[in-house]
């Protein structure tokens, strides 16, 4: 246990050098835009020169950029994300209200994904070659090839227009309502990372069937159901966890789109419209937030590699010893 939280540590730690790269390209790149804060203070409003100096001061609009980033990174460390300009409230109290729907969405998209990408793989590769197989691989072709916003269109349509199973626009506001609401959305999310999670697992499931240790085990004797469930398919979800972490990372940013096809009101909308007003604070704060997930995941990754495979858990330990002994010499 002392050493699964070693290496924890020093994978997060890894992490803090890369934050600050991108903490300041996020603040930088953002002011390269030809864009007022100003105006998006005001809402438009036309103010006294006297006023506009006051909000220049106020905002630190009058330091130089790299000053403004230190002032921004001193707050960010402290826990305060500053306040938006267009809704002159804490981004944090934005950022909590829209936060669980957003969360929600991802989060069932990603369920949705896993449960049925993984047995229409081992299906697929099970039946190799028969109709079953050829459905299933022309099925994943047209997910991976349907663009996010046209499967929430199309979803739409069908499901909450023409039958009426589902809701058209909104979210609920409990959790357990939103598995409800949610649901459409987040099948539409989830259909691009069926199709490449279920391609995978349907490549490597297949050359896990031909292997020799396979073939051993059928002549001894052994059932299919226990080869392919306790032995090819735990060999086959390494590469697959590695998709579904980078794809749940991709989904936080199609979440934009579903959101807005669906009007939930979560994160992607708010940066939708941060980006139009110019709101600097709300921006920097939604995209470093998106930052920060896309590497817990993949520190998530990480940790269940270490913890399904016995070959890195030795590389970490061996790596750990090698540093050690060197240390010592």
């Amino acid at each position: 246990m002392a050493f699964f939280i070693r290496y924890l540590l020093k994978r997060a730690a890894s992490l803090v050098p890369l934050l600050l790269v991108v903490s300041a390209a996020v603040f930088f790149l953002i002011r390269l835009a030809p864009a007022d804060p100003i105006t998006s203070i005001t809402s438009g409003r036309r103010i006294s020169d006297e006023t506009r100096a006051s909000l220049v001061r106020q905002y630190h609009l009058d330091r130089s950029l790299p000053e403004q980033y230190l002032i921004w990174l001193g707050n960010l460390v402290r826990g305060s994300l500053g306040d938006s300009f267009k809704h002159r409230q804490p981004v944090a109290d934005l950022l909590k209200a829209r936060f669980p729907t957003t969360i929600q969405l991802v989060v069932m998209s990603a369920i949705l994904a896993v449960v049925l990408a993984i047995p229409m793989g081992v299906i697929s590769a099970v039946k190799k070659n028969t109709v079953i197989d050829r459905a299933i691989s022309a099925l994943m072709v047209f997910c991976v090839s349907s663009p996010v916003f046209l499967n929430a269109i199309v979803l739409m349509l069908i499901f909450s227009m023409r039958l009426k199973w589902f809701p058209v626009f909104g979210a609920a506001r409990t959790i357990g309502e939103n598995i409800y609401y949610l649901f459409l959305p987040s099948l539409a999310l989830s259909l691009n990372m069926v199709a490449l999670m279920g391609r995978i697992t349907r490549d490597r499931m297949i050359g896990e069937l031909r292997s020799n240790y396979a073939l051993a085990l059928a002549a001894k004797g052994t059932r299919p159901a226990r080869i392919i469930f306790a032995h090819c398919l735990k060999n086959t979800l390494i590469p697959v966890i590695t998709v579904a972490g980078i794809q749940t990372g991709g989904m936080v940013v199609g979440a934009v789109l579903v959101e807005r096809v669906y009007a939930l009101g979560g994160i992607g909308a708010l940066l939708i419209e941060s980006i139009q007003s110019a709101d600097y604070p709300m921006m920097q704060a939604l995209i470093m937030f998106l930052v920060v997930l896309f590497l817990l995941l993949n520190l998530a990754i990480d940790i269940i590699y270490f913890v399904i495979d016995p070959r890195i858990r030795a590389a970490a330990r061996n790596s750990q010893a090698l540093g050690g002994n060197s240390g010592k010499t």
